[in-house]
This record gives structure tokens, sequence and C-alpha cells, in this order.
């Protein structure tokens, strides 16, 4: 199949549907380019990632947004034989202590980013770069108790078994993919978190909704991410995502995340208000490095 180059030789005005319930964005073409130019959103206001499914996440400073997810991002994650084989992980729903875990790469650095990412990004058009080894993805887990543990000492598997059932059997599972609840990668505004604490009259700690990219959307209200939903966006200077769904939520969001108790009146308030719905999920067009700040802009 042959590409077709189309060149703009003169501005073209398009009408776009309204962004969101209080916005417009204007999409305007270069006239000699043919780029868009879009109007700017929001910005990145935090990066996380949750190295194992459903223990406590880590802020980083930049991410490796690939095709899998973020780079890095619950790559280790427990199977039970008491879960649905359609879902056959150990979470916190099931035994909230796991959110009192806190696991650490003993290789900060290097699980950063893909190690030949620059030789793959230099090579055209831009190749996947290599995926980490097992022992790159070496970690040790800081137990409740304030003891640490290599991801692979029986003894943090005793731990988690000694929460559930005697009958449920513990696996761990390791993966070069993000093995997320749904997609690859979950946005989530800080503007959505504060909404849902005036309307329960408490602080909502973000961190209850794990996401991978917390906004902070120009709009300044909440649930405003749910207008992304059917749209791409891009992050930074390349990284595009295209958002997928809204993100159903569950007894997740009711766990505080520094003691693990649950407040089921947060998730009763979204039921009542907000079709139990928060937040975004996306799937990755263009992989690329994002970093907290970055903007945000609408491409179509």
């Amino acid at each position: 199949m042959k590409r077709i180059r189309v060149a703009l030789h003169k501005p073209v005005p398009i009408r776009l549907p309204a962004y969101g319930s209080r916005r417009n964005f204007a999409l305007r073409y270069s006239s000699q380019e043919g780029i868009t130019d879009m109007e700017c959103i929001g910005t990145v206001e935090s990066l996380w990632r949750y190295p194992v499914k459903s223990m406590r996440g880590e802020e980083i400073h930049e991410a490796f947004v690939g095709f899998p997810g973020i780079f890095g991002d619950r790559v280790y994650a427990f199977e039970s034989s008491g879960a649905p084989k359609g879902f056959p992980y150990l979470t916190a729903r099931e035994l909230e202590s796991m959110l009192l875990f806190q696991p650490r790469f003993l290789d900060a650095a290097g699980m950063a980013r893909p190690a030949n990412l620059a030789e793959a990004e230099a090579m055209a058009p831009g190749v996947t770069p290599r995926y980490p080894e097992a022992e790159e993805l070496a970690l040790e887990v800081e137990t409740p108790q304030g003891e640490r543990l290599d991801i692979l000492d029986p003894r943090l598997l005793e731990s988690l078994r000694a929460g559930v059932r005697d009958s449920d059997l513990l696996k761990l599972q390791r993966s070069h993919r993000a093995m997320t609840d749904c997609r690859p990668v979950s946005l989530f505004s800080i503007q959505t978190a504060r909404q849902l604490g005036e309307e329960l009259g408490i602080h909502v700690d973000k961190r209850r909704f794990r996401a991978n990219i917390y906004l902070d959307l120009k709009s300044g209200d909440g649930f405003d991410e749910d207008a992304m939903v059917g749209r791409t966006v891009r992050i930074g200077d390349k990284t595009t995502i295209a958002v997928l769904d809204r993100d159903p939520r569950c007894k997740m969001i009711t766990l505080d995340p520094d003691t693990g108790e649950p407040n089921p009146d947060v998730i009763k308030q979204l039921a009542r208000n907000h079709e139990t719905k928060a937040g975004v999920y996306g799937a990755v067009l263009v992989e690329g490095t994002i970093r907290k700040g970055d903007e945000i802009l609408v491409l179509n």
C-alpha cells in the first residue's frame, strides 16, 4: 500500500465538538507544514507506577510510556487459586494490608527507562527498545513491620498467605508488560479527587485511584477528563495516547493508601453521582518519555 502525503497550502478552519462541559479547544493548521496546533488542556501533575500489583506505588520524576504501559509498572503480581480465572490475581480487595507493602527496584536508575532507549529512538522511524531481563527487575519489598525482603523470598509469600484462606494457593508472576486490570495506562485529574472530596466533605487522597498519570486540568473542573474519551492526546514531546474508556471503580478506592482502612462512603458517592466511574483508560499509540509538568494536547 502506498502512502499518500497531503500538504495544506493555506489555513483551513475546522470546527470541533466542545471539549469538556465548559471549554472549546481551537484546532489550527500551519499554512506551510500542515501540523495541528492545539491549545494545551493541562499538564502532568505527577507520575506513578506500582511495581507489584496492588502494593503501594512510587512517584517517579519521568516515565517511559511504551505500548505495554509505564516502564516498570505492575511487572509483578501474586496469583491466587481462589481468584476468578479471568482475573487470577490477589489484590487489596481481598487483602487490604497489601497496600502497606512498599516495593522498590534495587536498580532504581536502571529501571527509569529501557537501557537502549536512546539508540532505539535514533533508528528510523524509532524502534521499540529492549525490555529488562529478570535480574534488572530485581526488587525488595518493605513489609508493614519494616522488614525488607527480596521479592523472591518465601517469607514474603508466607506473609501474604497469612491473610487469605488456607485453601488459597499463591504464586508470584513476573511479566515484561504491565499487568493492569484493563488498559495499559490510566489517567486521573487532581480536580476529580478534589470534587469528590467536596461532595463528601472530607479530604480524598488522589492516591486512592492508583493512576499512572495524574492530570492538572486548566478547566479546574472535576471529571473533565471524561470528555477525553474517544480522543487522542499527546503528552510531552511525542507520547501519544488514545483515550478509550472511563474507569469503572471498585473497592480499591475505598482504602486509605496509608492505613488500608476502608471508607465505603467514597464508592457510594461515586455510584450516586458519577456512575461509579472516575478517571480514564488509554492505549499507547506512540511511545515516548513523559515528565512532571509536561503539557497535554488534544490532537483530535
